[in-house]
């Protein structure tokens, strides 16, 4: 903002972790207004991706892509979220609506092997002497060839491609079966990379 000249400006930042964060949010919102500008991050979406991985019940609500958006819809008509959105809906404001990335539903389990500094997540890892097979992943021997960071000396990064979900060999049948038609990202789909920006303004 300061190199755009705006360095004076009057901001906010609000992280909703919970719902009681979200009520407060909600009773706060007309003093919002009196702020050139309001950053709120709203981490909801994201828990219950994770949360739909551990939770028996909730792979059973959310068995396809189709109920598992039906229940995030669900959620946000009953959200504090709403609640906040509906109390400024007649002000003469702007409002940016965006993500920080999309996910994919793994379904195709592939081998790699690393050592103990390699990443846990299941589209991506960084590490050392990363064997894997080239046709499941984008990997970057180099990270500066990607403008990626290199937090150690013969780092390298892979990237799972399509539903592609990346276990190691130690304990490789239970994380298969666990993973399986999971939200995970990280990885290079159009899913998880192609971030939707709304904006939206009073009628």
């Amino acid at each position: 903002m300061k190199r755009l000249g705006k360095g004076d400006i009057k901001y906010s930042y609000t992280k909703i972790t919970n719902n009681h964060d979200g009520q407060k949010l909600v009773d706060n919102m007309h003093n919002l207004l009196q702020n050139d500008i309001n950053v709120i991050v709203y981490n909801f979406v994201d828990m219950l991706s994770h949360a739909r991985t551990e939770m028996e019940v909730l792979k059973e609500l959310a068995g396809d892509e189709t109920s598992y958006r039906s229940i995030t819809q669900s959620w946000f008509e009953h959200s504090p979220l709403h609640q906040a959105l509906k109390k400024i809906a007649d002000k003469k404001i702007t409002l940016i609506v965006g993500t920080d990335h999309g996910s994919v539903r793994v379904k195709t389990p592939a081998k790699v092997i690393g050592d103990k500094q390699t990443t846990a997540n299941l589209r991506y890892k960084h590490g050392r002497n990363l064997n894997y097979e080239p046709k499941d992943v984008l990997a970057f021997k180099d990270p500066r060839e990607a403008g990626l960071p290199v937090p150690n000396v013969n780092s390298s990064f892979i990237f799972g491609k399509g539903d592609i979900y990346l276990c190691y060999p130690n304990n490789y049948n239970h994380f298969v079966n666990y993973y399986r038609n999971t939200f995970q990202h990280g990885g290079v789909s159009l899913e998880e990379m192609i971030v939707p920006i709304i904006r939206m303004t009073t009628k």
